[in-house]
């Protein structure tokens, strides 16, 4: 892969309104050209704020994490297909993995699997009724992913060597749960410095709170820039 830092960072617009969005946009300026849109911006004016920024030539990745009937998933692909997003996330359910890859054929949009949030770890999974452990849920996941010809997956940084051996050196590892060293983990489980993401097999890093709530959210992006440009 040849893409620089600044193709492969994302920057998580987790905030809850458009106002406080654009200001970080406009802090951060030219130095990112990649942004996550979740649940918490997209239900506060976010699908336009993202379909303003696409025009603007800005990259989307919008962060839905859809699953419904086949129907529904692939009716929602097809339009989000046509907002100009790059990347969409849908659970990695096989039938609604395939039905979103048939909606999206012919478009640029870059389909997502969600294997396991990196907010999980083995107790969660278990308590979520599955019978395996983390990691062997996200490589069984990520087989399941290429097999349905989706475009990446998304899992934490932990997973990304052995994820990179099965879906090879086409496919996207979107990896959130990026934490600089030194960073607060949050909520966040399964956590990786940007350098050692890229090494072990990550192709896009999601980064949110170490930049957005960050008092110098340009510089703090710009840090992160620079290590992962060290690491490619």
């Amino acid at each position: 892969m040849t893409a620089t830092a600044r193709d492969r960072l994302i920057v998580g617009l987790d905030i809850p309104t458009i106002g406080e969005a654009e200001a970080i946009v406009k802090a951060l300026g030219n130095d990112v050209l990649f942004y996550k849109i979740g649940y918490q911006l997209a239900f506060a004016g976010g699908l336009e704020f993202a379909r303003d920024l696409a025009a603007d030539g800005k990259k989307i990745f919008l962060d839905m994490k859809l699953l419904d009937i086949d129907n529904t998933v692939a009716k929602g692909v097809e339009n989000i297909a046509k907002m100009g997003m790059s990347m969409l996330t849908l659970h990695a359910y096989p039938k609604a993995m395939r039905a979103a890859v048939e909606a999206a054929r012919g478009s640029d949009l870059c389909l997502l699997g969600v294997t396991v949030l990196t907010s999980m770890d083995e107790q969660d999974v278990i308590d979520a009724g599955y019978e395996y452990d983390p990691h062997t849920l996200v490589l069984r996941r990520a087989e399941q992913a290429r097999a349905a010809g989706m475009g990446g997956i998304v899992c934490s940084a932990e997973e990304a060597a052995a994820v990179r051996k099965i879906v090879g050196s086409d496919m996207a590892i979107v990896t959130p749960g990026i934490r600089p060293a030194g960073s607060d983990k949050g909520d966040q489980k399964r956590v990786m410095t940007p350098a050692d993401a890229l090494r072990a097999g990550s192709s896009h890093l999601v980064v949110a709170r170490p930049i957005v709530k960050a008092a110098d959210p340009q510089a703090a992006a710009r840090a992160i820039l620079d290590e992962m440009s060290g690491a490619l």
